[in-house]
Formats: structure tokens, C-alpha cells, sequence
């Protein structure tokens, strides 16, 4: 089920998710293969990179592995992270070494249940490494039981029943939950880590393999949060 050669490369490190919207400044393969590049240079372990044209142009710059994911939107249905074949097919162009998609609870395009969908997958490429994106308990234990080849909290804050949760510095009792359950494959902590000491955290809560996204690559995102801390501190500290 699991490629020791690719997880020996990345557990217990870094991978960088180098994702930008169409409305984003940084959006395009350009802009996003120098974030890769410029994540492996400080030292991270992987990438994940979202569409056809990013996934190669990260790879012509970066030796690195890369978990591939496509977004997608679809009548009925609230999931769009690699929702169907369709977009398995289309990131096999590029051979990415992992692909992840959401296996939620949530409807899937055309009613279809995530165990057909993950037979249909395995039995087009039978040797895909797969990792769930999941948001509670009873789904990590769920997609355990479906064997897939390691399980991320991406979900998290971002399905109906944990809209609004995110990781803070001070709880992660989710993601303990979490990590109490998924016993037999990888568990890679992602989703609101927003600064190193939540990655220290998570790595000290048994998390094989850390993601951090927009707190590395969204400049927008972290001059908001620069902002933010400083309107706080002049409204608890006025002049």
C-alpha cells in the first residue's frame, strides 16, 4: 500500500502546498514553481501543487515529491478538491507521486459513494499512491478501513458540521482525536497551521508529516495577519 521510498523522503518533515486561486495575485504556473523552488531550497521535503500546468512546471524546477490535486466544481455536490476520475485521469499526465482528494462524508458528484469511487481508482491505477483529505473522527477511521495510503486533516474548518474551526495555539484536541485513530497509515497534519510553533505542536502530537500552505505562500494572507496583530495591540495599547 505505501512506497517506502516516497514516504521515507517525507516523513517527519515538511511539505509546502504551493496552491493560488484564479483571483489570487500569485495565481499561474510561473509565480507558483518559484514558491516550490524556493520552498526546497529552505529545506522542505515535498509539494503540493493544484492543476496540470503548475504540477509541471514545479516539477521541471524542483526534485522534490509532489502530491497532485485538482480542483473541480460539479452540480450537487459541495466537494471540488479531485472530486472524480476525470480529474485522476488528468493528473496522471503528469505522474505526480501522490494524489489527494477529498473523502469526506459530504455528497460526491453524481451521488457516487467514495468506495466506488476508490475502486474505480484502483482498479484504473492500481499502483497510485492516494491520501485522504478528511475533517473528523469518524471519517479518518472510515478511509483507514477503505486502505488508503495515508490520511490529512486538510478538511478540517472547512466542512458543514466544523465550519469555522481552526487550529489554535492552544487546542488541538482534534487533531489529537484524530491521531488517537489513524494507527495504520501515515497521518499528515494540514490545514491552520499558521506559524512554526503549530507545526512544532503537531510534530510533538505524533503528526508524521506537516503541511503548511497559505501562512508560506500567500503573501496576502500573512500581511493580513501582520495587520491584524497590529490593530489589536494599538486598541489594547492606544497611544
Amino acid at each position: 500500500m505505501v512506497s517506502s521510498s516516497i514516504f521515507d523522503k517525507v516523513i517527519g518533515g515538511l511539505v509546502v502546498s504551493c496552491q493560488a486561486l484564479e483571483h489570487e495575485p500569485l495565481h499561474g504556473s510561473v509565480h507558483m514553481s518559484a514558491m516550490a523552488l524556493a520552498a526546497a531550497e529552505a529545506g522542505a521535503v515535498g509539494i503540493i501543487a493544484n492543476g496540470i500546468s503548475d504540477i509541471s512546471a514545479i516539477k521541471s524546477r524542483v526534485a522534490l515529491p509532489i502530491i497532485g490535486v485538482l480542483t473541480a466544481g460539479y452540480p450537487e455536490s459541495s466537494i471540488t478538491l479531485t472530486p472524480t476520475i476525470s480529474e485522476i485521469a488528468a493528473l496522471m499526465a503528469e505522474s505526480p507521486d501522490m494524489i489527494g482528494l477529498d473523502a469526506t462524508d459530504r455528497r460526491r458528484p453524481n451521488g457516487e459513494s467514495l468506495e466506488d469511487f476508490l475502486e474505480a481508482i484502483r482498479s484504473e491505477y492500481p499502483h497510485l499512491l492516494l491520501m485522504a483529505e478528511i475533517a473528523t473522527v469518524e471519517e479518518a477511521i472510515y478511509v483507514q478501513s477503505l486502505k488508503f495510503d495515508c490520511i490529512s486533516t486538510a478538511a478540517y474548518g472547512a466542512t458543514q458540521n466544523t465550519a469555522g474551526k481552526k487550529l489554535s495555539q492552544d487546542d488541538f484536541s482534534h487533531f489529537t482525536a484524530i491521531r488517537r485513530v489513524v494507527t495504520q497509515c501515515p497521518l499528515v497534519a494540514e490545514g491552520g497551521i499558521g506559524n512554526p510553533e503549530h507545526a512544532c505542536r503537531v510534530l510533538q502530537l505524533g503528526a508524521d508529516i506537516v503541511v503548511v500552505g497559505g501562512a508560506i505562500t500567500r503573501p496576502q494572507v500573512i500581511t493580513e495577519s501582520f495587520i491584524s496583530a497590529m490593530l489589536r495591540c494599538r486598541s489594547e495599547c492606544p497611544a
